[in-house]
């Protein structure tokens, strides 16, 4: 099993032999052939992403057995026909019955901490509980996604194993006490195990806390709506992670079509007036040296700016990790060219997070 991020030298793309944009010798190719040929790239980028999920026990793509079991949490709509393991590892056909390894209010699988406030948020320069010093957020870090995202920053929670990581909704809202201001659910992400973080989050908003989630945004739509209304009614946000414009790009870099992602930060985003301040939505996207640029991101914020142009947006500097190992952390000049991007788009409120990380031109 995988226990430290990918690294090796400079990667060149197998179609057009170019290294500058910098690319990922995993992945193989670069963002201008995803976007320009992806018949050809993203057969590539696929088999990258199978290899990465055989070295943790992950079926490599999710199961679509006819006469299987559906699952319907997120978008895979995985359907498991006999022994077989759903997308995000927790859900299983067994005789023909769906077993829920995790998930459930029974049993999610987590760890969590107190983090003191202000914290690292991709939303802490717009959310009130900034200035709530001496009180902290439940972090709550669940053990499973539905992206393969091969840069991801969290993937030790692929380490997360059942039983010994099962807390069940009663005993998760229990670790709150009388500093805890909010709830944040993360991972990984919390969408295939929405039923465990509804279930807590409806007994920790009734004690006063905000909830908030940090999301790929794949959730079933219906779940989304009752987590965004649990949000809308505690003072929470909901925090999407837009990773990519360019649907091979997403599958690139994910694993994932981005079409529920972005379905569903509509639905969210249709809702923004209804609650001013704290904003109800705040989107993220990491500047991924040689794919995610200010093409990229200057789509995203037109998309984002459709709904409102004071939806804040956080643009995140990445640091090497993972299966990207290899890639430089963003440059200055890319970071620049992003946010230069997204305020042309129309967006008021973008801010540059991460800023620590920038580095010298690629």
């Amino acid at each position: 099993m995988r226990r430290a991020i990918f690294r090796m030298g400079q990667g060149v793309c197998r179609l057009c032999g170019r290294a500058r944009p910098p690319v990922a010798a995993f992945l193989g190719v670069c963002g201008d052939c995803l976007r320009e040929r992806p018949a050809e790239a993203l057969p590539l980028a696929l088999a990258a992403h199978a290899r990465a999920r055989r070295e943790f026990g992950l079926p490599e793509r999710p199961p679509d057995t006819p006469g299987g079991i559906s699952c319907g949490l997120c978008l895979h709509g995985c359907r498991l026909g006999e022994g077989e393991r759903g997308y995000c590892g927790l859900r299983e056909n067994r005789n023909g019955r769906l077993l829920h390894h995790a998930g459930t209010p029974k049993g999610g699988l987590l760890h969590w901490y107190d983090d003191p406030l202000p914290t690292n948020c991709v939303a802490d320069w717009v959310c009130p509980a900034r200035h709530r010093h001496g009180r902290v957020n439940l972090a709550v870090f669940y053990g499973a996604c539905t992206f393969d995202c091969l840069g991801c920053q969290n993937w030790h929670y692929r380490h997360l194993r059942p039983p010994a990581d099962l807390l069940s909704a009663e005993e998760l809202a229990a670790a709150a006490h009388a500093r805890t201001e909010c709830i944040c659910y993360f991972g990984g992400d919390p969408s295939p195990q929405m039923p465990h973080a509804l279930a807590a989050a409806h007994i920790l908003a009734r004690r006063g806390l905000r909830i908030c989630w940090e999301t790929n945004g794949t959730m079933a739509p219906q779940l989304l709506d009752r987590a965004v209304q649990l949000s809308l009614e505690s003072g929470g946000i909901v925090k999407f992670d837009l990773k990519a414009w360019s649907e091979p790009l997403h599958l690139a870099l994910t694993g994932a079509t981005n079409r529920r992602t972005l379905e569903n930060f509509a639905r969210a985003a249709r809702r923004v007036a209804e609650r001013p301040e704290p904003p109800l939505v705040v989107v993220a996207t990491l500047l991924v040296p040689g794919y995610v640029d200010a093409e990229e991101v200057g789509a995203l914020a037109r998309y984002i700016a459709s709904f409102s142009p004071d939806i804040p947006y956080a643009l995140l500097a990445f640091g090497p990790a993972f299966f990207l190992g290899d890639l430089p952390t963003t440059s200055l000049r890319h970071a620049e060219s992003c946010l230069e991007a997204a305020r042309a788009a129309g967006l008021r409120n973008v801010r540059l997070g991460n800023r620590h990380l920038l580095g010298p031109e690629y």
